[in-house]
């Protein structure tokens, strides 16, 4: 349920707190043609640490934030999130995978993902009856 409603509970602190962070996602629909526009906010990730996964109409963004250095320092707050993360994005539509592009840039990653056009079109679905006096006994 978590990776449905990208841990809301977590990120209002409703909930126990897991290692890791959920980074903030918008998603945003463009037509013309129609695709599924997704930022993430991943500053400080490098973007070895990232990876990228489409599942039908779902996409999983996973990766890891590591702990800034600390050569002899010592820190008064700490409130910079880090460790790993792992946020399943749901999409209006089935994403073309193939046709999908992503850019990272100043801790932003941008993925456009072009949607399947679904057959809109509504068809009609036949409903069988039968007589009480074919009903088996």
């Amino acid at each position: 349920m978590d990776e449905l409603f990208g841990d809301v509970f977590e990120r209002t602190g409703l909930g126990p707190k897991r290692p890791g962070f959920s980074p903030a996602v918008d998603v945003a629909y463009a037509s013309d043609p129609s695709r599924a526009i997704v930022t993430a906010e991943l500053a400080g990730i490098d973007v070895g640490d990232l990876d990228l996964e489409l599942q039908g109409s779902h996409l999983i963004l996973a990766g890891h934030r590591k702990p800034a250095a600390a050569d002899g320092e010592v820190y008064q707050q700490v409130e910079i999130e880090h460790g790993p993360f792992r946020r399943v994005v749901e999409l209006a539509g089935e994403a073309i995978a193939e046709e999908a592009t992503a850019r990272y840039q100043d801790g932003i990653l941008r993925i456009e993902l072009p949607l399947a056009q679904s057959d809109s079109a509504s068809q009609s679905v036949p409903i069988e009856t039968s007589r009480r006096s074919e009903e088996p006994r």
